[in-house]
């Protein structure tokens, strides 16, 4: 049998010095094959031999890491890169605080380095898994082209875990780096690790809150890890950010085109009627909330549970911070520090003071909140403008929940605790039905002319890499 031997430099951009280890060389070889064949199998369906105008990383500096060019999928340049190292560079926060980051891994964290970096490696294919299907209806050529870069910069942050798994932690990194190719999205036997990331994404309406909402639970946690000890996987994570923002903004963008062409069809109906909106083929806006209520409420899940042993042990060893944590005042290491948390007690949401290390996680998911209302207030924006007082909201933290103490309650949006008859009975009224499902599956026909959208989305105020609206985004062959 002959190897498929990688050219380094070319193959697999890089700033980690690939030609100078022969043992890493050797394990991404063998891994190499059956990463492309789980592309094929699993990745964009039917998009093999098409070229698509993609941005690809060929460095890490200003000039290197956007380059555009049309490029086959099977063929994209899935580089591993790290931010450059920082001289001097200390731990800044737990009971290693002030000491030098540790460039290899010590024994006594490997078992907890490896579950993070596993944990966040399984979300990449499980997203391109969940979108497989979306080129088969998408709206224009941009938003094909836009699904298509995140599909293979999910794949590229793949192969950087895969790479830091191979390289640090030997045999059980090889399996580990084996395993994220053999669980699949949805797969009743072996699923993804997170569950967010075994729902389907059955349309577009779906891929956009989910870009906006999940992507942004990805931005939070490799924040977090970014200020971490293990100065190869936050060097690796800081460079992930800057594609992790693309991601968002498809999501951000693709909701504010959506409530703009909505706004429109609801100006020309000259009512908002959502029955009226739907016949004339737009996504009516009580739908669209639902559909933010479920994919928020599932992303919150995401942070993990709200009193957590692992999120103290995380931060004390100096291997997850906080959000910006090199921007906050507090002493960094938390030990007399409080945080509330919210529980149910006797029927009611109240909240409870906790040592704030066992709080980390609702820190992260009060700091995605946040960030989350600011992106909701500017969709509202677009509505106030086209002069209708219907605004879009996030529900309340309690709010269908399934981990934690709050998965024990039915709260409504408006915040009310519910009896198991009552939610059940008004369910309907706050997440996605199968007739809303239905509805959104039958206007997502394929739109894919140069410069032309479907009808129920607006186009974008720009293109990509300043390209016009009617650029070939995608050349099918």
């Amino acid at each position: 049998m002959t190897r498929s031997i990688i050219d380094y430099t070319q193959r697999i951009p890089n700033n980690v010095d690939l030609n100078g280890d022969r043992t890493l060389q050797r394990a991404l070889e063998r891994w190499q094959p059956n990463f492309l064949s789980w592309w094929r199998e699993m990745g964009p369906e039917g998009s093999l031999d098409y070229d698509v105008y993609l941005r690809t990383a060929v460095s890490v500096e200003t000039s290197g890491w956007a380059h555009y060019d049309y490029v086959k999928m099977p063929d994209y340049r899935w580089g591993i890169f790290m931010r450059p190292a920082e001289a001097g560079r200390t731990i800044g926060f737990g009971d290693h605080k002030g000491q030098p980051v540790w460039q290899d891994v010590s024994g006594e964290h490997r078992s907890n380095l490896r579950r993070l970096i596993v944990t966040q490696g399984d979300t990449e294919p499980a997203s391109v898994e969940q979108q497989r299907h979306l080129g088969l209806t998408a709206p224009s050529l941009y938003d094909l082209r836009n699904l298509f870069q995140v599909n293979v910069e999910e794949g590229r942050h793949l192969r950087a875990m895969v790479y830091l798994l191979h390289k640090h932690f030997g045999h059980d990194g090889r399996e580990e780096a084996d395993a994220m190719l053999e669980r699949h999205s949805g797969d009743t036997n072996n699923p993804r690790i997170l569950g967010a990331f075994n729902e389907r994404t059955p349309d577009w309406l779906a891929f956009f809150v989910f870009t906006y909402f999940t992507d942004r639970d990805g931005k939070f946690q490799l924040s977090a890890l970014a200020e971490g000890s293990f100065d190869p996987l936050a060097r690796t994570t800081r460079f992930m950010l800057t594609e992790e923002a693309h991601h968002m903004f498809v999501g951000e963008s693709g909701v504010s085109r959506v409530v703009q062409r909505t706004c429109a069809v609801m100006k020309q109906l000259g009512s908002d009627d959502p029955s009226r909106v739907r016949a004339a083929e737009a996504i009516d806006l009580p739908l669209l909330q639902r559909y933010l209520n479920f994919h928020y409420s599932v992303t919150l899940d995401l942070f993990g549970a709200d009193h957590s042993s692992n999120a103290a042990i995380f931060f004390s060893t100096g291997i997850k911070g906080r959000y910006e944590e090199n921007k906050r005042t507090d002493d960094h290491v938390l030990k007399d520090r409080g945080y509330s948390i919210l529980g149910l007690e006797n029927g009611e949401l109240k909240p409870r003071d906790v040592p704030m290390l066992n709080a980390l996680n609702e820190v992260l998911r009060d700091d995605f909140i946040g960030d989350s209302v600011a992106g909701v207030g500017r969709w509202n924006k677009v509505i106030e403008k086209a002069g209708f007082d219907f605004r879009l909201k996030v529900p309340p933290k309690a709010f269908h929940r399934k981990i934690g103490p709050l998965a024990s309650a039915h709260v409504s949006p408006g915040g009310s605790v519910m009896t198991d008859s009552d939610w059940h009975a008004r369910e309907a009224e706050w997440l996605p039905t199968s007739e809303d499902r239905s509805f959104v599956a039958s206007i997502m026909g394929r739109c894919v002319e140069p410069g032309q959208f479907a009808g129920w989305i607006a186009p974008p105020s720009r293109g990509i890499n300043n390209q016009g609206m009617e650029f070939e985004y995608v050349r099918f062959n």
